[in-house]
C-alpha cells in the first residue's frame, strides 16, 4: 500500500499548468484557470498560449531584481486584495531555483503558490531516547498539532519545529528561530540538529502549487524536557510512541510535509520497515516534469 503522503507530495498535472519564466528560467507554474487574470498586466507579462508551448513569461523590460520585485508586488497586492492570494504572511521569499541561486525577485509568501515558484523549509524531527532500553523508555517523538487559525493545514499534526525559509535566513538560523518560536527550544539545543535528507514535494493545492525543498533534521531532546510554544501558531504537543506516530501518517493526519520528514526520520534509525514505505525513496530526488 502506497501511504497517502507519499502519493500527495507528487499529484501535479502539468498539463493543466502553464510554465512561468523569468528570462531564460522557468521559475513556477502557474494554473491553467488563473492565467485569465494576469491578462490585466499585459505590460507586466507576456502570455503565450499556443497549443503545445503555452507560457507565462514576465516581461523583459524587468530586467534587474528590483524592477521584477516591484512589478510583482503590484500584482500580487492587487490580486491578494481580490482574495485571490489568502494567507497573507508579511513575510519575503526569493524566486529561485536553487537554494544557493541568486534570486531573481522577491515576492511576499503567500504569492509563491499562485505562481509555483520553488520554496524551502526546515522540518524537525524532536526524538527523545532513553537510556535505560526498557519497553517504557522506547524511542518516542514530539508531534505538534497546527494552531486552527494557521493559514495552511489548520488543526494538522505537524512535526515539533517545521518553517518555511525566509529570504536573509539561513538553514541553521532558520532551524534556531523556529525552534523558539515554535517550541520554546533554547539556541544550544536547537544548535545540535543534526541533517536528514532533503524531500521535495511538488502538489497541487486549492491556493495553487506546492514546489517545495525540505530540508530535513533530528534533533535529541533531552527526556525531561517539554515543547512550549511561544508564537501561537501550534495548538499543542504530543509525545508520541513510533506505532502512534506511524498510524497518524497511515490515516492522513499529518501534514504532507510533516509525514514525509518523519518516515525519513523512522527509515534512517530503522524504526520503520522500508517495504511499509513503497515509494517514497523517489521523494528525496527532484520531480522530472519533461
Amino acid at each position: 500500500m502506497t501511504l497517502p503522503c507519499i502519493t500527495a507530495a507528487r499529484r501535479f498535472d502539468a498539463a493543466a499548468h502553464l510554465p512561468f519564466w523569468i528570462g531564460a528560467e522557468q521559475v513556477g507554474w502557474i494554473r491553467a484557470s488563473d492565467v485569465p487574470l494576469l491578462t490585466r498586466w499585459p505590460d507586466v507579462f507576456d502570455i503565450d498560449s499556443n497549443s503545445g508551448h503555452a507560457l507565462v513569461v514576465l516581461a523583459a523590460a524587468f530586467d534587474t531584481v528590483d524592477l521584477r520585485s516591484a512589478a510583482l508586488g503590484s500584482v500580487i497586492g492587487a490580486l491578494a486584495a481580490e482574495g485571490r492570494i489568502p494567507g497573507w504572511r508579511d513575510e519575503t521569499y526569493a524566486i529561485r531555483n536553487a537554494f544557493d541561486a541568486p534570486p531573481l525577485a522577491y515576492i511576499e509568501r503567500a504569492a509563491s503558490r499562485f505562481f509555483g515558484t520553488m520554496t524551502y523549509a526546515v522540518h524537525l524531527n524532536g526524538v527523545v531516547e532513553y537510556a535505560d532500553g526498557a519497553q517504557k523508555g522506547a524511542p518516542q517523538l514530539w508531534i505538534a498539532r497546527r494552531s486552527d487559525t494557521k493559514a495552511t493545514d489548520p488543526g494538522m499534526l505537524d512535526n515539533v519545529v517545521a518553517g518555511g525559509i525566509g529570504w536573509g535566513f539561513g538553514i541553521e538560523a532558520t532551524i534556531i528561530k523556529e525552534c523558539w518560536e515554535e517550541a520554546g527550544i533554547p539556541e544550544e539545543i536547537a544548535a545540535r540538529a543534526v541533517a536528514g535528507r532533503t524531500a521535495h514535494v511538488l502538489q497541487s493545492l486549492p491556493e495553487g502549487t506546492q514546489a517545495e525543498q525540505i530540508f530535513i533534521y533530528d534533533l535529541a531532546l533531552p527526556a525531561d524536557f517539554a515543547p512550549r510554544n511561544q508564537d501561537g501558531e501550534v495548538g499543542e504537543h504530543r509525545l508520541a510512541r513510533i506505532d502512534e506516530v506511524a498510524r497518524w501518517i497511515e490515516e492522513g493526519a499529518m501534514t504532507v510535509d510533516a509525514s514525509l520528514a518523519t518516515l525519513d526520520c523512522l527509515l534512517r534509525r530503522r524504526w520503520l520497515d522500508e517495504e511499509a514505505c513503497a515509494g517514497i525513496e523517489a521523494l528525496f530526488a527532484p520531480p522530472a516534469l519533461a
